[in-house]
C-alpha cells in the first residue's frame, strides 16, 4: 500500500477548480494510475487537508498501486522539496493496539422509501450524538472499538458541476483493534459513502 502527499498551488486555476469540484479532484488523481484500472480490487482514497499552521492545502492519497505524478499539471503542486512524496506503508496491527485515527466521512442514513422498499434516500446525520453512533456501528463492523472521538469541520459539500451534495465531518481520536484483517480491509477499502469524492480514508498513527 501507498501513502502519497500533495501540497497543492491555490493560485492555480485546475486547483481552484478541483478543490470546488471533487468530482473533478478525482479525475485528476486517477491520472496517476492506469486507465485499466480493476476498481474492485484498487480502491484509490484521498483526503483534503490544510495545515493550520501555515494554510498550506495538501490531499493525502492512499493506493495499492504506485501512482505515478509525472501526469500532474505543471505549476498544479507548489515548488517544494519532496512534493509530491510518496511511501510505501505496511500496516502491522495488533489485536488490542490502541491507535490514533482520522477519518474524513459522509455520516448518513437511509430513509426507506415506502413505495419502493429497495431504494431509499440517504440524508446526513447532523447531530453529534447521531454522528459518534454511526461512527460506533462502522466501528463494530470493521474490527475496532471507539476509545475516545470528537467530530470537528462540519461542512457542506457541493460539487454544482455534477449536482452532487454531501455533508461530512472529520473524526479525530483513539480506536483500539479488536480483528486486525477486518481493520486491515477498511483501511484499504475506506469507510462510509462517497469514498470517489474524497471520503473514508482511515489514517492510522501509534497513539500518544
Amino acid at each position: 500500500m501507498y501513502l502519497s502527499k500533495l501540497t497543492l498551488n491555490p493560485r492555480h486555476r485546475a486547483v481552484q477548480r478541483d478543490l470546488s469540484r471533487p468530482h473533478d479532484l478525482h479525475k485528476t488523481i486517477m491520472a496517476a494510475f492506469p486507465d485499466n484500472l480493476d476498481k474492485a480490487q484498487e480502491r484509490v482514497l484521498f483526503r483534503v487537508e490544510q495545515n493550520a499552521s501555515n494554510q498550506q492545502i495538501s490531499v493525502l492519497v492512499q493506493s495499492q498501486d504506485q501512482p505515478d505524478w509525472v501526469q500532474i499539471a505543471s505549476g498544479y503542486l507548489l515548488d517544494l522539496p519532496n512534493n509530491p512524496a510518496t511511501k510505501a506503508v505496511n500496516l502491522q496491527l495488533q489485536p488490542g493496539q490502541r491507535l490514533a485515527f482520522r477519518l474524513r466521512a459522509n455520516p448518513t442514513k437511509k430513509i426507506k422509501d415506502e413505495r419502493n422498499p429497495k431504494n431509499g434516500k440517504r440524508i446526513g446525520l447532523y447531530k453529534l450524538e447521531e454522528q459518534i453512533e454511526w461512527l460506533q456501528r462502522k466501528a463494530a463492523d470493521h474490527g475496532f472499538a471507539i476509545h475516545s472521538a470528537m467530530p470537528t469541520q462540519p461542512q457542506r459539500v457541493n460539487d454544482s458541476h455534477q449536482n452532487l451534495k454531501f455533508f461530512s465531518v472529520q473524526f479525530d481520536g483513539i480506536l483500539q483493534v479488536t480483528d486486525p484483517a477486518a481493520l486491515q480491509t477498511a483501511v484499504e477499502a475506506g469507510i462510509g459513502s462517497g469514498k470517489a469524492f474524497g471520503f473514508g480514508l482511515l489514517s492510522l498513527a501509534p497513539a500518544r
